[in-house]
């Protein structure tokens, strides 16, 4: 089975696509949350496989050592967390839109869930990397789940590499019952997904209000309005205490227009 190759050197361009893969994808998240868009991203994972994985899969799969690029379509793969069901179609509608990957297939496995009750939804792609020999393109596999079918997924992954992949049968009817019971979860959630969603909406919007009224106020200490800003920041720490949040987007507009005067009183002075 071994071949003497360099594994460092075979494993580099794949370790740069997961690199490349995980901040495009994070990249994307922030992009769409930027523009006050929903992300169907909730977080982003990457792993080259082991030496050891890659060549257990291939001694399964009837892989020669010479075909590892083409046998093996997960040597490098990302994993990117959902809320909601109805995220991953989104998600994966926006990766057959990029042009910097190319989809070889798809492998639905929330449609057509395995027997052991695994569900995600799996997209093979070739993606170019460049390295100091010139372009390659490597093949990677992104897996797309809830944060339920993940937890799921995790413990089955763990207890197959316990028993070398042979459950004892209550073992596996059990972890059928657990994958049910995750996918009533994900129903459920999506059922008040609307809620769900607009309560974070709330929260960020809320944090971000409050990030913007301390920056301002630190704004004005540098215009050197030192009084102003300590009446602001008292103000700040009053409503925070009391909890009337509410009240944060009129203070923001009252700091806003000193930040203003401020500017145009240093402009006047300057001429």
């Amino acid at each position: 089975m071994m071949d003497g190759r360099d594994w460092a050197k075979f494993l580099l361009p794949y370790e740069q696509a997961v690199e490349e893969l995980k901040v495009k994808f994070k990249t994307l998240r922030n992009e769409l949350r930027s523009r006050e868009e929903y992300s169907p991203i909730e977080f982003v994972t990457g792993r080259v496989k082991r030496i050891s994985t890659i060549l257990e899969k291939a001694k399964k799969l009837n892989v020669p050592m010479d075909q590892l690029e083409k046998g093996i379509e997960d040597i490098a793969g990302i994993r990117i967390m959902c809320q909601f069901v109805e995220d991953i179609e989104k998600l994966s509608e926006l990766i057959r839109q990029r042009e910097d990957m190319s989809i070889v297939y798809i492998k639905d496995y929330i449609a057509n869930y395995k027997a052991s009750g695994y569900r995600s939804f799996h997209i093979i792609i070739e993606y170019p990397v460049q390295t100091s020999l010139g372009m390659k393109r490597v093949l990677a596999e992104i897996q797309i789940r809830t944060l339920a079918m993940n937890f799921w997924a995790t413990i089955e992954h763990s207890l197959n590499y316990k028993y070398k992949e042979s459950l004892p049968d209550e073992i596996s009817e059990r972890l059928r019952r657990a994958a049910e019971a995750a996918f009533l979860l994900d129903k459920e959630m999506s059922n008040i997904r609307e809620e769900i969603v607009e309560s974070q909406r709330l929260f960020i919007d809320k944090s971000n209000l409050v990030s913007k009224v301390l920056s301002d106020i630190q704004q004005l200490y540098f215009y050197h309005r030192v009084r102003e800003a300590a009446q602001f920041q008292l103000k700040f720490n009053e409503l925070w205490e009391s909890d009337e949040l509410w009240n944060l987007s009129e203070l923001s507009a009252e700091i806003e227009a000193a930040i203003a005067r401020a500017k145009r009183e240093s402009a006047k002075g300057q001429s």
